[in-house]
């Protein structure tokens, strides 16, 4: 396959994905973002690619299933993943999928390239919640050289997210030495000069919506924006009035009408890329 013009569902390095071709048809400078979607609503990538389709960019926009996500769901689907997490969030859920999201990037963009001739324009990350995290490591893992980074409600500081999410059920999470670590490492403030040193140095929109957990959500994204800013990146953050965690309706599986508060976000993450990911 030398390029196409459709919409492409399919299966690239054993990673599913949406890959939409920009507006303009391709060409060796095109731009390419990659997006990883929420584990809620929107929690696969046909409906993340519905939720937010980067309405206007002139880019590739490629959606990218994340581990124990849609047709790789355990056996058992979205109840034995909720008793995954209620057994051990971290080890059972989050570390798998954050992770995993970051191993399998590089076979599936290769394959990606090959098969639909993106060419080598410059590459920006979009993710949301946990599928944010996943950006974030790719950004300081991959070795890619991402320009710009829109991350929505995001993830930014697991242990801060894991603790708040714990009082809010009534439970507390024990933090043993595995789980610890994968929360050091995913403690992006903490990073935030990491990130400041990368070439190319990324652009970062966080956009967070003002009905989210203020604990888990909203005052860990407003830390990373914070430090990020110190540290000497460009970043901006945006709240988005009325906004939840959620960017489409349950189940959130399948592609379905955007919603007006992630249009707001799709609006917001599009111009980003404009201005950060010109040739």
């Amino acid at each position: 396959m030398t390029g196409t013009s459709e919409v492409v569902v399919d299966v690239a390095a054993g990673v599913p994905f949406v890959a939409v071709p920009p507006d303009g048809g391709a060409r060796p400078d095109t731009p390419t973002v990659l997006a990883w979607h929420l584990l809620d609503a929107p929690r696969t990538e046909r409906a993340f690619a519905s939720a937010l389709p980067l309405r206007g960019l002139d880019a590739w926009r490629v959606y990218l299933g994340l581990p124990l996500s849609g047709s790789r769901l355990p056996e058992g689907g979205q109840d034995e993943l909720r008793r995954r997490v209620f057994a051990d969030p971290v080890l059972n859920v989050q570390q798998p999928v954050i992770e995993g999201a970051l191993h399998e990037v590089g076979p599936a963009l290769t394959e990606l390239r090959s098969r639909l001739n993106l060419g080598g324009g410059p590459l920006g990350v979009l993710g949301g919640s946990s599928g944010a995290a996943a950006a974030l490591l790719v950004l300081l893992e991959s070795g890619l050289p991402v320009q710009a980074a829109v991350l929505v409600n995001p993830l930014v500081q697991l242990r801060d997210t894991i603790d708040a999410l714990s009082v809010h059920h009534g439970v507390t999470y024990d933090w043993q030495a595995e789980a610890s670590a994968f929360a050091d490492r995913t403690d992006f403030p903490a990073r935030a000069a990491e990130i400041a040193a990368l070439t190319p140095a990324p652009a970062v929109l966080i956009v967070t919506g003002a009905d989210d957990l203020v604990d888990a959500i909203q005052v860990p994204a407003t830390r990373l924006a914070a430090h990020l800013q110190r540290s000497g990146v460009h970043v901006d953050h945006r709240s988005v009035p009325d906004l939840a965690h959620f960017l489409a309706d349950e189940p959130g599986t399948e592609p379905a009408p955007q919603l007006p508060k992630a249009a707001e976000v799709d609006q917001l993450a599009a111009a980003w890329f404009r201005e950060h990911l010109a040739p």
